[in-house]
């Protein structure tokens, strides 16, 4: 199936009026109170975990995010893209991964005029893990469809200093695990060493450092014990506190992978898990939490605060 050709005007008419008749919210109990923060520097949208491939459902559902973002009274300066943008490249013919990113760059050409930063998540890398080349391979065809130079990079907007990683780490066996390889960490421990003394840090990555959430989705109690799986927390998560923390200038850790939303402090650092704009992958809720985008308000004393946004996702 092609992009479903959707006019804006009448999109947003029905996307407001089929939201007001089932009571749908805008914005969570966390939106954000700019009184509480001094000056703001940024507005930019977290899309994570889209999940598209050809079909109504997750092609009208991602049109109906990114037509919200794009229409927002008060509008973001830019876009981050959290990974997994397309349903899996993991383990799926070529044929019809190049289906998927097709879908994916028809949608956001058609619905979108945000600048993008992308991430790389886990379902973007194609026969992830059956080898180290096809690993390296698959990084590369993901980095060439979301258009960017590498797999980890930063930039520099306002007083704010944004890293995107490579959370995605190769294991002996079929899969993955969340870390950072050691020039990635090297690379890392010089970015936040080289930012200005009078600007912050937000970090962006796939798969969390820190997140309550990841407790409640492939973890539980075995032996007295809780489990949670080095795919979905970073494995090196204690390497990169201890380096965020001596820093004093990462304020910020951005992620997705969940597909559930949560929100903590530790050390200084906050910590958010932005959930995902395909829910449980097209299916409605993941758990407690509908198909959601979140947009992150960055200020000038180093603080951040953010809005969850559950839209229309269903035609």
């Amino acid at each position: 199936m092609g992009h479903l050709k959707l006019d804006r005007k009448s999109f947003l008419r029905s996307l407001a009026l089929a939201g007001a008749a089932a009571g749908l919210p805008s914005l969570s109990l966390h939106a954000a109170d700019d009184k509480k923060h001094v000056g703001r520097s940024l507005r930019v949208a977290h899309i994570t975990d889209i999940h598209v491939m050809p079909g109504r459902v997750p092609e009208y559902g991602m049109a109906g995010a990114l037509n919200e973002v794009n229409a927002l009274a008060d509008r973001a300066d830019f876009a981050i893209a959290g990974g997994d943008m397309i349903m899996d490249a993991m383990s799926t013919p070529k044929d019809k991964v190049k289906e998927m990113w097709k879908t994916f760059h028809g949608i956001m050409k058609a619905d979108n005029s945000l600048t993008v930063h992308h991430t790389i998540g886990n379902h973007d890398v194609f026969n992830i893990g059956k080898s180290a080349n096809s690993y390296a391979d698959g990084k590369k065809w993901a980095c060439e469809e979301m258009q960017i130079a590498n797999r980890y990079y930063t930039f520099d907007k306002g007083k704010w200093r944004f890293i995107i990683l490579d959370s995605i780490h190769h294991k002996a066996v079929p899969g993955y695990i969340g870390r950072l390889d050691e020039e990635q960490l090297d690379w890392l421990r010089k970015a936040v060493a080289d930012t200005p003394a009078d600007m912050y840090i937000c970090v962006v990555s796939h798969i969390p450092m820190l997140a309550v959430c990841t407790m409640f989705d492939g973890g539980g109690v075995k032996g007295n014990t809780w489990h949670i799986g080095g795919g979905n927390l970073h494995e090196d998560a204690k390497v990169l506190k201890d380096l965020f923390y001596r820093s004093r200038k990462v304020k910020a850790c951005l992620s997705g992978h969940i597909h559930l939303i949560d929100e903590l402090e530790y050390c200084g650092t906050k910590y958010y898990c932005n959930g995902a704009v395909s829910g449980a992958w097209w299916g409605g809720n993941n758990q407690e939490f509908p198909p959601a985008f979140a947009v992150m308000n960055f200020y000038d004393d180093g603080s951040s605060s953010r809005e969850l946004h559950f839209y229309k996702w269903q035609g």
